[in-house]
């Protein structure tokens, strides 16, 4: 008993130096890399490189003519998708004000057992990600005018909580925009950013064209939060090549909105609690080449707060329909972010889509390092009536230091007996990633 109440703090100890030692050696590394991609004072290479397994099992999908079951033969196969995803990039020293960017992106597919969007093996389930090679990247800025950058080019783009201009970030390819871009902080709490966006480069590697000029006002309202407003016409110049609703007609819509949020840091009161709210209307309206005129509007309220390392949110979300090609439609965000991970809502209902929604988040180790959430939502058309299904959604993700992360994630869609369409259909979806990212 002696001999071990001697030498196991010795263990430990030993244990204890071992690890730090390993952690220091870590941190040497990655502070030696950071230095080797500095290029001048803000210039700098960028490497990005993501590895992703996706796994998606559905059953019960839906007949959209008879409203029943496909038989099982008819089924979609359940998809795994091995893929991994490298970025490259310059970003230029600023010289006299003027900055450039170039950026490649690259999804190569490992296991390929999926249908990936774009048409290829049908018989599988969905996994949005080709395998594709592209230019994701090339812009110059100038920051020569007092408090304003213009940028024009190919370009990331991400406005507010992404959910009308966004870059799908989930995806493996993510949509960029050959766009201008300007934004001006003059006046005082305002960001003004007004620009025009000509193609849309999108997550699937395909191209639409579009004449869309874009407006986004945010003004900081110190601690009450932020007032966002917005409007966006989108011109499409192309047919629909999503079909939606069952028309090949153009999705050409202009939007407006108002959006009042809590403060990016919001206040404490009795130390370890504060206050999360969002209320958010949105119209939108039937734009140029549009086939049918049409109005329909989009609420969007939360409410919650945060105590110690927990957060708890609340929430509604409303998307109004009022028939073929008369729904309210985001094609722009980064829609997988809203109404389910499962991805069966990307694009709205004929009828609309409510979906009422509660999150519970959680973080904890060093630095807030260690991110667990879950989400429970319940779907249906805009009035209540139609019952369109369930949702459960859960993540963890570990991060360590600022390039380097793991994630999983699931989520399971109940279509709770609804049949309301080819949305109403038994999906689990699996997700197991890692990131580096410099």
């Amino acid at each position: 008993m002696p001999k071990n109440q001697r030498t196991t703090p010795l263990s430990v100890a030993l244990l204890s130096l071992s690890v730090a030692s390993g952690s220091a050696l870590a941190d040497d590394l990655t502070k030696t890399i950071e230095d080797a991609l500095k290029i001048g004072r803000d210039g700098g290479i960028k490497i990005d490189t993501r590895y992703r397994y996706e796994y998606v099992n559905q059953d019960n999908v839906i007949n959209t003519t008879t409203g029943r079951p496909l038989a099982t033969a008819a089924q979609p196969k359940t998809a795994n998708a091995n893929t991994i995803r490298t970025r490259f990039g310059v970003l230029s020293p600023t010289y006299y004000g003027v900055q450039g960017y170039v950026e490649y992106e690259g999804t190569h597919a490992l296991q390929s057992d999926y249908n990936n969007g774009r048409g290829n093996k049908p018989w599988y389930s969905v996994v949005a990600d080709p395998g594709y090679n592209e230019l994701n990247q090339l812009w110059l800025s100038y920051s020569g005018i007092p408090d304003t950058v213009i940028k024009g080019g190919r370009q990331r783009i991400k406005f507010d909580d992404d959910r009308f201009i966004g870059n799908v970030g989930w995806r493996q390819l993510e949509t960029t925009f050959d766009s201008v871009l300007i934004t001006n902080k003059s006046i005082n709490h305002l960001v003004i950013n007004v620009g025009y966006i000509g193609n849309v480069n999108s997550f699937t590697a395909t191209t639409e064209h579009i004449n869309a000029p874009i407006l986004n006002l945010n003004y900081n309202l110190g601690d009450y939060g932020r007032m966002i407003g917005y409007g966006y016409w989108l011109g499409y110049t192309d047919m629909d090549t999503t079909a939606r609703g069952g028309s090949t007609a153009s999705k050409s819509s202009q939007t407006y909105g108002l959006r009042f949020i809590n403060p990016d840091k919001p206040k404490k009161f009795f130390d370890h609690y504060s206050l999360l709210y969002t209320a958010e209307w949105s119209i939108q309206k039937d734009y140029l080449n549009s086939p049918v005129n049409y109005t329909a509007n989009r609420f969007n309220v939360m409410g919650g707060f945060t105590a110690y390392n927990f957060s708890f949110q609340g929430a509604m979300e409303q998307l109004n329909g009022h028939g073929v090609n008369q729904a309210f439609q985001t094609p722009l965000g980064t829609n997988h972010a809203f109404q389910g991970w499962a991805d069966l809502f990307l694009v709205t209902p004929k009828d609309g889509i409510r979906d009422v929604f509660g999150t519970v988040t959680g973080k904890f180790l060093e630095n807030d390092s260690l991110v667990i959430s879950g989400t429970f939502h319940a779907f249906s058309d805009d009035t209540g009536n139609i019952n369109y299904g369930r949702e459960w959604d859960f993540q963890v993700e570990q991060k360590f230091g600022k390039h380097y992360s793991i994630l999983a994630k699931y989520a399971y869609f109940d279509n709770a007996g609804s049949r309301f369409g080819g949305n109403a259909t038994d999906t689990q979806r699996i997700w197991v990633q890692g990131n580096i990212s410099f």
